[in-house]
């Protein structure tokens, strides 16, 4: 006879367990549980399997299992103290002699875990004095400098971004999205949405932008691709704004000016604007304009040139800065 450790996730919801974990439930001699609140109990009883609630001892559930066969309803949190206890029983090879098995009665889905960031977001924004009282203006700046932190965790070395590093900022980006969700979710009126809606709503559009994948749209290479991304993007714009599309739509005036500029002539490369609107004019801003679209002919990224030569002239006076200090010392 054996006992057997029935594992679940409370990101799971209670009573959907597996078919082995019920075949075992409904099949051993004892089924018990260390808590009297233990989120399976109501569907197990519905089911009309008797659970006792009992103290966690180790040796007392190794003789449940050799006796007639048990099963311990582990706490969704885990019983970590517990298990260590009944291993140390089991390798000692004590007066008690059954055989233990861990069985996952239900278990994580890939995206699991962002449960766990919502409900943690409800909890800081009900708790916590400081997230209570942001709104999404506030929490602009934070956005921005997650993304950018995101970006320079990616760019500002050689070689491969410290992956680790880049785990935890795209983390913090994460958090954003969630706290923007829940703030929203507040609003008492058509305006309300909640962090649901914004998932729901990225993989609609995904699979609206994407026929050649869930829709059977031949497509010859990556260009195609693109082009189609943007006539289904154009009609949907038109479609909810009921006006006619503009190339520019949709590009964010807010984002750093040699992006803005790199991608506003992009887009007006798409529909061949005439030469003579490109001129800037021969003050500075007109120059550096001139200077962007001089770095998108040479195939460069206007942004990422301009930050790594800052980056290049950061480290060099950090090196002059360490030897002048030195040589005062």
């Amino acid at each position: 006879m054996a006992l057997i450790v029935l594992a679940t996730t409370h990101r799971v919801a209670p009573g959907l367990l597996s078919w082995r974990a019920w075949s075992a439930l409904r099949s051993a001699g004892r089924v018990l549980t260390g808590t009297a609140d233990h989120p399976q109990l109501p569907y197990l009883r519905e089911a009309g399997v008797a659970v006792e609630v009992t103290a966690p001892d180790p040796r007392a559930l190794l003789a449940a299992g050799a006796e007639g066969g048990a099963v311990w309803l582990a706490d969704p949190a885990g019983d970590e103290e517990l298990m260590r206890a009944i291993g140390t029983l089991v390798v000692s090879g004590g007066d008690v002699a059954a055989e233990v098995e861990v069985l996952h009665g239900s278990y994580d889905l890939p995206g699991a875990r962002l449960l766990d960031l919502v409900q943690v977001m409800d909890t800081l924004r009900r708790e916590c004095p400081w997230d209570r009282k942001q709104t999404h203006a506030s929490l602009v700046p934070y956005l921005l400098e997650e993304a950018y932190e995101v970006a320079d965790t990616i760019t500002g070395g050689e070689g491969e971004p410290d992956h680790a590093a880049l785990r935890e900022e795209l983390g913090d980006v994460l958090m954003q999205v969630a706290f923007h969700a829940r703030v929203a979710e507040e609003r008492d009126d058509e305006t309300r949405f909640t962090i649901d809606d914004v998932a729901a709503g990225i993989v609609d559009k995904l699979v609206r932008r994407h026929p050649h994948v869930f829709a059977g749209v031949r497509v010859a290479d990556a260009d195609e691709v693109n082009a189609n991304w943007e006539q289904i993007k154009a009609a949907e714009r038109q479609a909810r704004d009921g006006a006619a599309a503009s190339v520019f739509d949709g590009v964010p005036a807010a984002q750093p000016a040699l992006s803005l500029a790199a991608q506003v002539q992009r887009r007006a490369a798409r529909i061949d604007a005439p030469e003579e609107l490109y001129a800037a004019g021969d003050d500075l801003g007109g120059r550096l304009f001139d200077a962007v679209r001089a770095a998108a002919a040479e195939g460069l990224d206007p942004e990422a040139a301009l930050r790594a030569a800052a980056r290049a002239f950061r480290e060099r006076v950090q090196k002059w800065e360490q030897a002048k200090t030195q040589g005062r010392k």
